[in-house]
């Protein structure tokens, strides 16, 4: 088999995982080399012809499956209306003490969105102030459930202006920071994706999002509280907030605690950053697409050999 055509069923591989079949154009933009058109569309043509990628309307999968299609249809539309709601809540949290860049992460930043879904939010803050920040977003989050709108505002990863690069790197965490959508702090995420041009060796063809943020205006109120904190007190705030959030989740976990989606509660938590811990998901969710890879080459073999 070419090189070209491992690439697309590598590529579909990977959002084979989530049930999301992509268009042409996705394909290309999510294709782990760089490639020339006419190579791609003749390869793409064979895999649907050999029937080791199907076409339903305007996207491609590995599976003979015209549900997928539809899922995804009603998913981009259930999108649409979350985005807005998630660029509403942007606007909002980007006047929170030290926070620099406000982004939309996890499906939605997919465009894909169903009745379950959460609006994931990536934050970033100021340096050494994660804490600070990341405590007063949440204590306002838990004011939200009494008018059940928590799901809006899941502030689940954070880092901060000294820590930009993302410290784990494989398909997956490359394939979240390019999706994501910035919509709050335009110079904060061009620094992000900066220092973050290691996605580029997974994924080359796929162009970063920055010219989607809105730029940061002032705000007298946050600039005078910052003022307050930008002193020791602030720095013992900031390591106290910390120490006693490790504390918290990690007898959550230890509790063996669920979310409302059935996931252990589990963060990591450093001075400079703080997300949910992956514990074995990454490293399942990559070794079921190596082995998605693997089986689809050895089918591929078995039939050229009849």
């Amino acid at each position: 088999m070419s090189e070209i055509k491992k690439n697309i069923l590598t590529t579909l591989a990977y959002f084979d995982a989530f049930n999301y079949p992509l268009t042409r154009e996705e394909v290309c933009l999510f294709l782990p080399v760089k490639f020339e058109r006419k190579t791609f569309d003749d390869a793409m043509t064979c895999l649907i012809e050999t029937r080791m990628v199907y076409r339903f309307d305007k996207f491609y999968c590995l599976k003979n499956d015209q549900y997928l299609a539809q899922r995804r249809n009603k998913g981009n539309q259930k999108a649409i209306e979350m985005v807005s709601t998630a660029r509403k809540v942007g606007s909002l949290l980007i006047n929170f003490p030290y926070v620099r860049g406000i982004a939309i992460s996890g499906s939605l930043s997919k465009n894909y969105a169903d009745d379950k879904s959460d609006i994931d939010l990536f934050i970033i803050t100021a340096p050494n102030r994660l804490w600070v920040a990341r405590t007063l977003m949440h204590f306002f989050k838990k004011l939200t459930f009494l008018v059940n709108k928590q799901h809006c505002f899941c502030m689940n990863y954070y880092v901060d202006e000294q820590a930009l690069e993302i410290a784990e790197k494989n398909i997956y965490t490359a394939t979240e920071v390019v999706t994501l959508i910035p919509i709050q702090g335009d110079t904060t995420f061009a620094d992000f994706f900066a220092a973050n041009v290691w996605t580029r060796k997974y994924l080359p063809n796929h162009i970063m999002r920055v010219s989607t943020a809105k730029s940061l205006k002032n705000n007298w109120l946050k600039s005078m509280f910052e003022f307050l904190l930008n002193n020791k007190l602030g720095d013992l705030l900031d390591d106290g907030f910390m120490n006693l959030t490790s504390r918290r989740w990690s007898e959550k976990t230890r509790q063996k605690k669920l979310n409302d989606h059935g996931v252990l509660l589990a963060i990591v938590t450093g001075k400079h950053c703080a997300k949910p811990d992956p514990g074995n998901f990454q490293s399942n969710l990559i070794r079921r697409f190596q082995n998605k890879i693997i089986q689809l080459l050895a089918e591929n073999q078995h039939s050229v050999a009849h």
